[in-house]
């Protein structure tokens, strides 16, 4: 076991996270309760700034949050939660909140996470699946327009956090719009994405021989669904280029960014 997982951590050493695994100590928030929770910081833009550090985390399943781990988001003044999930995986697994937290759920296109896990029985190679489901964009105006509002009015004194329950998919799509709008290269972007597979490593072993021995789904196929990958993130900015001309054209017209909005982000999240 200790061979695999450091034969997953030299592939990820090889591989483009070399830039988000080197300054993990940093990034990465040690949490007994939560994993893929990091700091989306420190990333040049294309202009020469750089994402301010400890104002806006990235995170997965938040319901299992230690006392120790809340004190850890009270020194970080993190008392903004947006939550991707869906109403039901919210009900099931509810935040756990420091008081006085805003808490936010955005669970448009969320709620039939289930059925889509269902999809993957009977196939062999679960790329297709997981495209298909990155290149579907009907919802995510929906879903990242509060997050954006958030962002835009929270005071500066204070820090967000967003997650969904694995921290890669949702959360994955909403960084890098996030990084996007900031003016982060596409390169870096990817990185910040595929780096979920470093920090869930453990995690994405451990879930996906529970789809193989619970849902009799193919190991393959289940390596698929819990990894992140290039083409997975690629399908979402392929669909957003082909359906409104430009991601900026889409940040504009459907999750209504104004340039007065982006100038605002930038103010807000680079140095």
């Amino acid at each position: 076991m200790k061979k695999v997982q450091l034969l997953f951590v030299a592939v990820c050493l090889a591989g483009s996270v070399n830039a988000q695994i080197a300054d993990s100590a940093k990034r990465k928030v040690e949490l007994q309760g939560a994993v893929n929770f990091r700091d989306l910081g420190g990333y040049a833009t294309k202009d020469g700034h750089h994402v301010k550090w400890g104002k806006v985390y990235r995170s997965a399943d938040m319901s299992k949050l230690t006392d120790q781990d809340m004190a850890v988001l009270a020194e970080r003044k993190i008392t903004y939660d947006v939550d991707l999930r869906g109403t039901e995986e919210s009900k099931k697994a509810p935040d756990r909140l420091n008081p006085n937290t805003d808490y936010i759920l955005c669970p448009a296109g969320s709620d039939n996470v289930g059925n889509m896990m269902q999809s993957f029985k009977g196939k062999t190679r679960g790329d297709s699946v997981m495209e298909a489901y990155y290149s579907n964009t009907t919802y995510l105006a929906d879903r990242y327009k509060p997050f954006f509002g958030k962002l835009l009015t929270m005071p500066e004194d204070k820090s967000l956090v967003f997650h969904c329950t694995a921290g890669k998919d949702r959360t994955g799509i909403g960084a890098a719009l996030l990084l996007y709008s900031l003016g982060v290269p596409y390169e870096t972007i990817m990185k910040d994405y595929e780096a979920s597979n470093y920090y869930r490593a453990a995690e994405n072993e451990k879930m996906a021989k529970q789809m193989v021995q619970y849902m009799q789904i193919n190991e393959g196929v289940a390596k698929d669904v819990v990894a992140v990958k290039k083409e997975y993130l690629d399908a979402t900015f392929a669909a957003i280029k082909k359906q409104y001309g430009s991601v900026d054209n889409y940040l504009k017209t459907q999750v209504g960014l104004t340039d007065k909005d982006i100038r605002e982000l930038k103010a807000r999240f680079l140095d």
